[in-house]
């Protein structure tokens, strides 16, 4: 299954940039980043059956083994594509919310953009170590 990062605005060279890339790095999955503009932009269709998760603050607050679960569950399930989308400063439409798979949070707290991609590259990391058995997670 694909693991598709899709957010808005450009990351650049930054301390941020090169968490993202470093997680990338080791991720064993297929997975790929894509940088929107703040505006407008298009990405192409996604591979079919996908999901769409969308990086929102009133999303769920789950566990990395509750994350994991759910990314092991669709792949098992034959998803060929899993969207991750970070939504520009305003974040996501009712609509956008209302058609997503997933609505994932980071907690109560709002985090700045950059560090919110650095925090799903892990995660997607990690959720991927946990399906795997490997011992990156510890309890």
């Amino acid at each position: 299954m694909l693991l598709h990062v899709i957010a808005r605005g450009k990351i650049a060279r930054s301390p941020e940039a090169e968490l993202v890339a470093r997680y990338e790095k080791r991720i064993a999955w297929p997975v790929k980043f894509t940088e929107l503009p703040e505006t407008g932009g298009k990405v192409s269709d996604p591979a079919s059956p996908h999901r769409t998760v969308l990086l929102d603050e009133r999303g769920r607050d789950l566990t990395s083994r509750e994350f994991a679960a759910i990314l092991e569950r669709w792949r098992d399930e034959g998803v060929r594509e899993a969207r991750f989308v970070l939504g520009a400063a305003d974040g996501h439409s009712r609509e956008e919310r209302q058609d997503a798979d997933l609505l994932l949070a980071f907690g109560k707290a709002t985090w700045p953009h950059l560090l919110a991609r650095a925090m799903l590259a892990e995660q997607l990391y990690r959720a991927t170590t946990i399906v795997a058995g490997h011992p990156y997670h510890r309890d």
